[in-house]
């Protein structure tokens, strides 16, 4: 277990860091993350790599850490930001704009989703995205450019009608 640890405890904690953006929270949800592999280990079942499981299990625990605070946390960690956003017209055009986007993205293939979510959302490299996904970095860069394009198609569509 110490191996696995020692292996995959940068890249659990990079994913954590990009979606919690605190060094502290990050720190701690990698060691519950951990602690959670030890736990049900007996539930792995190999199907895909061992950083994938782990990273899944990161993002579980920091979905469940924001439903816990949600009263909590910032609203600038909720919020889409943007320079036009300052007044409120602009702020509710974003946000249904942000919302048509979102709408698109899950037309996507799960594959896809997953390479935008970690790319877009995570900010992660697309080294570690092809890493989590058990496919190369190339892979990961293909699917997301294949992805960006798919969502212009669509709001190229969209605005058309």
């Amino acid at each position: 277990m110490e191996e696995l640890y020692e292996e995959n405890v940068g890249l659990v904690y990079r994913f954590l860091l990009k979606n919690c953006h605190s060094e502290t929270l990050a720190e701690e949800l990698t060691q519950e993350t951990f602690l959670q592999a030890v736990k049900n280990i007996h539930k792995y079942d190999h199907s895909c790599k061992v950083s994938v499981w782990l990273c899944a299990i990161a993002k579980h625990l920091w979905y469940q850490y924001l439903r816990k605070h949600a009263k909590e946390i910032p609203a600038d960690v909720w919020q889409f930001q943007t320079e036009r956003a300052e007044e409120p017209e602009n702020l509710a055009l974003i946000k249904y704009e942000l919302l048509d986007v979102l709408k698109d993205l899950q037309k996507l293939p799960q594959q896809m989703r997953e390479v935008v979510y970690l790319r877009a959302m995570a900010e992660l490299s697309f080294r570690d995205i092809g890493e989590i996904m058990g496919k190369s970095e190339s892979w990961a860069r293909v699917t997301f450019y294949r992805a960006k394009e798919n969502l212009i198609r669509r709001r190229e569509e969209y605005d058309e009608r």
